[in-house]
């Protein structure tokens, strides 16, 4: 803000010394005034009748009315006072008016044409947790009153989505009416919100949602990519295969997403070419470099109970502790589970703990750990459910702090 405003007052600064140049300086010192003018042709005048009466050409009764008419005329003319040519009281009021009206005038079009707002700092900063939190209250409200409002239903629901707050989001997206079923991108995040709250399960609704989204998009990359992880997940490995040789020939070829499915692919290929029963053999450095990718690509940490929390649980109910993507799909990439009489307990996520294949911790750039304790033990979110949100970290981060402190409305 400060140098948009620093720059806007030079250029404003900078057109008034342009302007105002050509009265910079007074030019009454260098030019006379009229009656003075006037007195000199007068004197000239005076001396020409004297020199006629000398010479005779002229009776002193004529020289004398003459003589009387000139004077008469000089008292007349400076009767009328001292005007000056190029007055400098005008060019003085004009001046003052430049100084004045040019920056004001500035300042009135920027706030009719330009972006005031932008000048706040408030407005550049990043939103904070809080912010989104509040920007997403603001437009339930809204919704409430106005419920025919398709455009904003889909902001709320990919809102809470991203939030993670799962039962909030598919009723946002019950709500979007017969335009959920025309959008494939809409449906696939649709099955992807019920595949999540059921702990990755695609039978039923998620299931239709997906198939629903291909068959309006085939090509649709985030349908395709739900479609193979439900596939692989009930062991129909061809079809997987098929769905991400599909997606392969969407993303750009070079791309770390090619890649992936490239491996995937490769991955799998050899996973169905295998015996189903192999002799046991001896360790090799193979499994032993695996092993230690996967424990690389670990997070590691402790979760605790908020002391104001801790009447509500009881040492029987279930603490689920897993890793999620902060971008993209809102599967678990690994879970642990656990019971509230541990707590508080340290963990350790890893790929030995996917739910699939197609979403692993060491796949990801970044992850965010959170907790959750439910009193029934389903792996489906519910009301009254204590959660905890800990930070993002990138696979291989230590010592992460995860505490419960919120109740599930």
């Amino acid at each position: 803000m400060g140098g948009f405003v620093l720059a806007a007052a030079v250029l404003v600064a900078v057109t008034l010394l342009l302007l105002l140049r050509p009265w910079r300086r007074t030019p009454a010192a260098d030019v006379a005034s009229t009656p003075e003018i006037n007195a000199g042709i007068y004197r000239d005048q005076l001396q020409e009748l004297d020199r006629d009466l000398a010479a005779g050409t002229l009776s002193a009764d004529d020289h004398a009315q003459a003589r009387a008419e000139l004077q008469r005329r000089l008292l007349d003319d400076a009767g009328k006072g001292d005007t000056k040519a190029g007055s400098p009281f005008g060019m003085r009021y004009t001046a003052l008016a430049l100084v004045l009206l040019m920056p004001l005038g500035a300042a009135g079009l920027y706030t009719v044409l330009g972006t005031p707002a932008a000048l706040d700092p408030a407005a550049t900063r990043e939103p904070t947790r809080q912010d989104v939190e509040k920007m997403v209250s603001d437009l339930a409200a809204r919704m409430e009153k106005n419920p025919g409002d398709t455009k904003g239903w889909v902001v709320l629901a990919r809102s809470y989505r991203a939030m993670n707050r799962l039962p909030e989001a598919e009723n946002a997206f019950n709500k979007i009416g017969d335009a959920l079923y025309q959008n494939a991108t809409l449906l696939a995040e649709y099955g992807d919100v019920l595949a999540t709250r059921a702990m990755g399960n695609f039978d039923g609704k998620p299931m239709e949602m997906v198939e629903r989204a291909l068959k309006l998009e085939p090509e649709n990359p985030m349908a395709l990519s739900l479609a193979a992880t439900a596939a692989y997940n009930r062991n129909d490995f061809a079809k997987a295969i098929a769905y991400w040789e599909q997606l392969l020939k969407i993303v750009p070829p070079d791309s770390e997403d090619a890649n992936w499915l490239t491996q995937a692919i490769a991955k799998t290929r050899e996973q169905t070419a295998a015996p189903v029963a192999s002799p046991p053999v001896a360790v090799t450095s193979k499994p032993k470099a695996a092993d230690a990718a996967v424990a690389g690509a670990a997070v590691t940490g402790r979760v605790s109970l908020a002391p104001a929390l801790a009447a509500k649980v009881q040492p029987g109910d279930t603490v689920f502790i897993f890793a999620r993507n902060p971008q993209g799909s809102r599967m678990p990439l690994a879970v642990q589970r656990a019971k509230a009489s541990e707590l508080p307990l340290d963990f350790k996520l890893d790929d030995s703990m996917a739910m699939s294949p197609e979403f692993k911790l060491s796949s990801a750039t970044e992850v965010r750990i959170e907790a959750r304790i439910s009193k029934s033990g389903s792996a489906t979110p519910g009301p009254g459910d204590l959660i905890g949100v800990g930070p993002v970290v990138k696979p291989g981060a230590n010592q992460v702090a995860v505490q419960i402190d919120q109740v599930r409305p």
